[in-house]
């Protein structure tokens, strides 16, 4: 898994790339979540229209992301879930956890709506 990062208004856009199966990319990921936390960019958009394939330690990664923007006073929310991946969220009934949408301007956008 590779990922960019990219900041658009009041938003961080991470766009990850490829499989997304934890491990060193995730704690990767990680660092880079709390280097954003202590610059004070806690609104997190991750973008799924590149990724091929996830496990349950790339949802386990999606989870820490989010909670760790939560705690520091934002949120993370995702973009472009592709059907298998909204599938997974679906069944592991974390569709219910995430804000979801269909594309990343209409993720960034929200922010503003609650700002």
């Amino acid at each position: 898994m590779n990922f960019n990062v990219d900041e658009r208004y009041n938003a961080v856009v991470i766009t990850l790339k490829g499989n997304v199966m934890g491990g060193p990319d995730g704690a990767k990921l990680h660092e880079t979540l709390h280097e954003l936390k202590k610059k004070g960019k806690t609104n997190v958009v991750v973008d799924l229209s590149k990724v091929k394939f996830m496990n349950s330690s790339g949802l386990g990664m999606l989870i820490s992301a989010l909670t760790t923007m939560r705690n520091a006073g934002g949120d993370l929310r995702l973009a472009n879930v592709a059907d298998r991946i909204q599938s997974l969220l679906v069944i592991t009934k974390l569709i219910t956890v995430f804000k979801h949408y269909d594309s990343v301007d209409e993720a960034v956008a929200s922010f503003e709506e609650e700002a």
